[in-house]
Formats: structure tokens, sequence, C-alpha cells
């Protein structure tokens, strides 16, 4: 029972932290070492993540439905690969691509080095700080429409940044979005749908590590927090999407600066073990 609470926490913890730009890897790997739990593994992580990606899938299926469908059709027929739908098609699958290979190349890195808690700490002010510069430097004057290759290509390697645990997927995209000139619905869309295929891909890799002791949890108290991190996460994309069309990432920006540097004073002081 135990081992279920502690699922059902971080599923709420991943639900919410997923779609801000605060890196939920680097919440699951902090908070339970506050709690004595130990790190919960990256392949729980990884997993769980797949609840969160479901509700995007959910949410944005009208939009990905449209996407998909344009883009099979591009594949036969010659007249639809000039529309704005095929090629947001390959503009994902291109931006999918920088961190596919490197989770690949890197995976032993990713799963051993990159969770040391001070490398976690650093990352979450230094892209903390990255962040509102970008925010405060946008021109806000680019949609959707404007992306192209080379945003796709940014975008892209932005997100593969991403591996390192207190990055934030979709911190480190928005950011690129912002310094290319989107404006901040557009570059928080664009990172939603660009990261479906490199999370939902991980988990799936992931999903063999489970049942190996490469975690702290079994299949049961894993698929409990997916679970309730597919309920989570959707209310909070529903929330951030009405959150950023009126307003910056400042209070982002302030809580990952903060959390970072307490992180860095809790291992500088015995308190937490990297």
């Amino acid at each position: 029972m135990i081992e279920f609470l502690k699922a059902v926490f971080l599923g709420v913890l991943q639900g919410l932290t997923e779609f801000l730009p605060i890196s939920s890897s680097a919440h699951l790997r902090i908070f339970p070492e506050l709690f004595g739990w130990g790190d919960p593994g990256a392949a729980f992580t990884a997993v769980i993540q797949i609840g969160t990606e479901l509700a995007v899938l959910i949410y944005f299926r009208k939009d990905i439905w449209r996407i998909a469908t344009m883009w099979l059709r591009s594949l036969v027929k010659a007249e639809y690969r000039g529309h704005a739908d095929a090629r947001m098609g390959w503009y994902i699958i291109i931006g999918s691509m920088p961190i596919v290979i490197l989770g690949i190349l890197l995976k032993d890195v990713i799963e051993n080095d990159f969770r040391n808690l001070w490398v976690i700490g650093t990352t979450l002010i230094v892209l903390g700080l990255i962040l509102g510069i970008a925010d405060r430097m946008s021109r806000s004057d680019k949609t959707l429409k404007d992306v192209g290759v080379r945003e796709a290509v940014l975008l892209g390697a932005a997100q593969a940044a991403a591996l390192i645990p207190g990055v934030s997927r979709s911190g480190a995209t928005i950011s690129m979005g912002r310094f290319l000139g989107f404006d901040r619905e557009t570059a928080t869309r664009f990172a939603f749908l660009l990261a479906i295929p490199a999370v939902v891909g991980a988990g799936l890799f992931e999903l063999k590590e489970i049942p190996h002791g490469h975690n702290d949890f079994g299949w049961g108290p894993t698929i409990t927090a997916t679970v309730v991190s597919f309920l989570v996460g959707y209310a909070a994309i529903a929330w951030l999407l009405r959150y950023v069309s009126t307003k910056s990432y400042t209070p982002f920006v302030i809580y990952r600066v903060a959390l970072g540097a307490f992180v860095l004073i809790m291992l500088a002081t015995g308190v937490l073990s990297a």
C-alpha cells in the first residue's frame, strides 16, 4: 500500500510538472530524495510520462488527426504536399530526430550521470534564466504558420537538451521558440506537439525495464502513477494554455531558480546526497 501511495504522489507530481517549463524529471528525482525514498529510476520516470502524453493526444486530438491525415495523404498525392498540416507533420518528425538519436546514443549516461542532483540543481537555475531572457527578448510576431525546416531543427535541438533532468522539455523548446520570435501560445503548443513522438517512444522503450529491478517500482505502482499523471496532466494543459495567452513565464523562472538554489544548498550542507 505504501508503494501505491508513493506512486500516486509521483503521478500527481508528474502531471503537474510535465507541461510547465520546470522539468518533471527533476521533480521526480528531487522530491523522492527529500522524502528519503531514493531515486525511482529512469525507467519509472519515462514510463509514467506516457500518461501525460496520452493527455496531450486527447487534448490536441483534432489537431493531431488533421496533421496526421494530411501528412499521410501527402505521401501518395502530390497536391497535398504544400499543405500547412502536411508540412507540420514533417516538421514534427524532423524536430523529433535529435532527441531520439541522442537518447539512444547516450542512454547509459542519461540514466546515471545526468541524474546527479548537482547537475539537476544547476540546470534548473541556468535554463530558468535562459527562459526568462528568451521571454523578455522575443518579438512575439510569429505563429505556427511561420514554422519551417530551420525552426523545426532548432526547436528539436532545444528539446534534445531535456535529456538532462532539470532542463525541461517544454522549457527548452519554449525558450528556443521565444528566441525565434514565436508568441507564447504558439511556442507552448508546438512544444506539446513536438514532445509526443519522443516521450511516447521513450516510455515504450523503457517498458521492458520495469519488471527487472532497474527501478524502485513494479508494474502495479507504475500503472497507478501513469493513470494519475494522465488525469492531472490533462487539467494542467488546459490551465497552461489559458495562462500563457495573457501572462509571462516569470513565475516559472523564479520557481526554477529558487528550487535549483535550494537543491544546491541541501547538497552543499549534506542534507541531500547527489
